[in-house]
């Protein structure tokens, strides 16, 4: 007669509990503020459980990885401490290069965001205060509402200087929401519900509702009344991100390339000397009147390598005033190509007129640096090594044609 076996004892049943705990608990990470070491065996599992995590692609023979390290153990525990919470970790993309690849990492170190998953590649500050006040923007509302004075000055306070601010004051969230979310990456946006006429007078605006851009870093602001519809509204916020006057250099580059407008480029000898100064403050006015176009400036001291490519020189007449259309061409004004010295503001204006009027030349950028500072879809590190796999390709087929020219020899069994 058969027997039942009997049944297996309570730890076996609970086994594959404890096996599926023990997987489980192989996948947490700590959140704790520590940077997390993550490889290819445990990447994937850390962006299914972790909704926001900046990860750092380094190499250990990286310099610059070496510096941004300390920083990055210094912000962790402050981004992990906000109310949406955002973990640091590092990859050594170096040793898991299928890992880096994957993410299009072709440079050290390569910072990036994800979001649910989806990568977003951070190229602000490395210092740790600036990382977090620029991280924290990432997960923030699209558009912050704020119900009173006291959360005006905690937003402008907490938004800090790196980026434009766009704050409505009575105006409905739901005209500025498409922007908030389509700039997130640019610029903070909030509309003020309950606000006193204090705010008014900080931001020059007399009646509502009205649209403030500010840029903390450049002390500028400007005030849209409308209409807050179709294009108008639109080409407002793009054309507000950006400063009216926008100092050139690799970082503005990079913000150049979202924007399709020409640029009006003022080639100075030193940016920053008492005559610039007073140069830019013409240019600044010029741009509120010329909303169409980009006013720029960059001096032969601050970046001589990428005026050289204008044809300007250390020996060159400056300033020189020339429209630039952010690629390959630019245009001069016939009769109005340097600034000389007296009412600058006149010989500005009637540079905009010639070129309103068509009265330029048109010339080409010289030089093969200029590639150097455009943003490109192939990064300089990858140019290195495309250039150095031709070269030794090169180097493999001339051997390959000096075996093929010499007589085999056959040695004897």
């Amino acid at each position: 007669m058969a027997t039942t076996p009997p049944p297996p004892p309570l730890p076996l049943l609970l086994l594959p509990l404890l096996l599926l705990a023990a997987f489980s608990a192989a996948e947490e990470f700590p959140r704790d503020g520590k940077v997390i070491d993550l490889d290819d065996s445990n990447f994937e599992a850390a962006l299914s459980s972790i909704d926001f995590l900046f990860v750092d692609f380094y190499a250990p023979w990286c310099g610059h990885c070496k510096r941004l390290a300390p920083e990055l153990d210094e912000a962790a525990p402050v981004l992990a401490g906000l109310s949406e919470p955002i973990m640091v970790a590092k990859v050594n993309a170096d040793k898991y290069r299928k890992l880096g690849s994957k993410y299009g990492v072709d440079g050290f170190p390569t910072l990036m965001l994800f979001i649910h998953g989806v990568p977003i590649e951070y190229t602000g500050s490395r210092k740790a205060d600036l990382l977090v006040r620029n991280l924290k923007k990432f997960v923030a509302p699209d558009v912050s509402t704020l119900e009173s004075d006291s959360a005006i000055k905690s937003f402008v306070e907490n938004a800090g200087t790196s980026f434009p601010m766009f704050i409505g004051f009575g105006v409905n969230e739901s005209l500025i929401a498409e922007y908030g979310g389509k700039y997130k990456k640019r610029a903070w946006f909030a509309v003020a519900k309950d606000f006193s006429e204090d705010w008014m007078a900080t931001y020059d605006f007399n009646k509502i509702p009205a649209l403030v851009a500010v840029h903390p870093k450049y002390n500028e602001q400007s005030v849209f009344y409308g209409p807050f519809e179709g294009r108008f509204l639109e080409d407002f916020v793009r054309q507000s991100l950006l400063p009216l006057t926008v100092p050139i250099n690799t970082e503005t580059l990079k913000l150049l390339d979202d924007d399709d407008r020409k640029v009006v480029l003022a080639i100075l000898e030193d940016d920053s000397d008492v005559n610039s100064t007073q140069l830019v403050k013409i240019l600044r006015s010029a741009a509120h009147a010329n909303r169409d176009l980009v006013f720029g400036y960059v001096g032969v001291k601050q970046w001589e390598e990428f005026v050289e490519t204008f044809d300007v020189s250390k020996s060159s007449q400056l300033p020189k005033l020339l429209v630039w259309d952010r690629n390959e061409e630019y245009e001069l004004v016939e009769g109005s190509e340097k600034l000389e010295e007296g009412d600058q503001a006149s010989q500005l204006s009637q540079f905009l007129e010639g070129y309103r009027a068509g009265r330029t030349i048109k010339k080409k950028v010289s030089g093969p640096s200029f590639m150097g500072f455009m943003h490109s879809l192939v990064s300089m590190n990858s140019l290195y090594i495309l250039m150095f796999v031709v070269a030794l390709l090169g180097v493999m087929m001339y051997f390959t044609g000096q075996d093929d020219t010499q007589p085999r020899r056959v040695h004897d069994e």
